[in-house]
């Protein structure tokens, strides 16, 4: 009786687990209000093309000799993987297309210097862009010189562009976040890095795309266990903090 009582005990807890993050995802978007309208799955086409832009963060180690969709080693080890791993699974009848083209230590002006060939001539259907954390990142470390205000008129350019090429693409722009408590990230971050999440967010309602409040869902899931359970140095996530990402992009993108 008493192993069973252990046993019992143990999957209790385990079922409670699995039921925190989705729980805090859905009071994260009850708090910030009501999201930008989802894509939902009847207004999918067949052979929609996905494409994951940003930084390491994306990136997560891809083969970039890798150029086709759906292929593992190119989508690296990271969020971008596991969320085309939910999507291609989910619409499996719809002929995804799924492509990360992030690439480590970017900052957006970098994005903008390759945008044709690693965005516009993919023709995504779907553009999910997570950049920023470099821009204040290698400021703060005095190997850049740039600004908040380079940073928000450099993505705005960016989205423009991209939506005078692509005018039905639908855009997510993902916060950029920084966890305190871990190896690189600590309080001389804040509150300068801030207005670097203020204007993405900005950006995200002046171009009418979905917001990905990745800074605020890392911030509640630091109590729901240690902040470097999920990321190590307070920017690149683990494979917990992956999962996270990936979760949240599901449901603040397609609902599920």
């Amino acid at each position: 009786m008493s192993d069973r009582r252990n046993f019992l005990k143990h999957a209790f807890i385990g079922t409670a687990g699995l039921t925190a993050i989705p729980a805090m995802l859905s009071a994260i978007e009850s708090e910030m209000g009501s999201p930008a309208p989802k894509i939902g799955r009847n207004t999918l086409k067949d052979s929609n093309i996905i494409l994951f832009q940003g930084d390491s963060i994306t990136d997560a180690g891809r083969n970039r000799e890798s150029k086709g969709p759906n292929n593992q080693g190119a989508l690296g080890s990271g969020y971008a993987f596991l969320a085309a791993a939910e999507l291609l699974n989910t619409f499996a009848t719809k002929g995804m297309n799924v492509f990360n083209r992030g690439i480590s230590g970017n900052k957006v002006y970098q994005l903008a210097d390759r945008w044709q060939i690693d965005c516009l001539d993919l023709k995504p259907s779907v553009l999910s862009i997570l950049i920023g954390v470099n821009d204040y990142w290698h400021k703060h470390n005095g190997n850049y010189t740039g600004t908040v205000e380079v940073y928000e008129k450099d993505f705005r350019t960016l989205l423009k562009r991209t939506k005078e090429a692509l005018p039905e693409v639908k855009l997510v722009i993902c916060e950029p976040f920084a966890v305190l408590g871990c190896r690189a990230v600590d309080q001389t971050w804040f509150p300068e890095f801030d207005q670097y999440r203020a204007a993405a967010r900005k950006l995200a309602i002046e171009f009418d795309a979905i917001f990905i409040p990745y800074h605020t869902i890392f911030a509640k899931a630091a109590k729901i266990a240690p902040p470097t359970y999920w990321t190590g140095d307070g920017v690149h996530p683990s494979i917990a903090g992956a999962k996270l990402m990936a979760e949240a992009w599901m449901k603040y993108v397609f609902g599920k």
